[in-house]
């Protein structure tokens, strides 16, 4: 049986690569699309986003709410993106195991 020391050192030294891995992952970018390309917009790790590209065919005051909704589903699918690299990396951090409802920092 381990002794409660040896279980909080291995607790600080996984909060401490989880951490480490936040901050990697804060750093990467993944990129989001709509309308076939049209639209893409570029997120970090903390989902904020970077940059925007609109295609100008798409700019048109009186189509205003269409380039409205490619803007949220390009960045809904980059959002999308990090958070399975967060899960991915979650996974390889713990060999799968299934922390059941610990929050955990991102």
């Amino acid at each position: 049986m381990m002794n409660i020391q040896g279980i909080m050192k291995q607790a600080q030294a996984m909060q401490k690569k989880m951490e480490e891995e936040q901050a990697r992952l804060a750093q990467e970018e993944v990129e989001g699309t709509s309308g076939g390309g049209m639209v893409k917009l570029v997120l970090n790790g903390k989902f904020e986003m970077k940059r925007l590209h609109l295609d100008p065919s798409l700019v048109d005051k009186d189509e205003t709410e269409v380039l409205e909704d490619l803007i949220v589903a390009a960045y809904n699918d980059a959002k999308n993106k990090v958070d399975a690299k967060m899960q991915d990396s979650m996974n390889a951090m713990t060999g799968g195991l299934n922390l059941g409802g610990l929050k955990l920092p991102f």
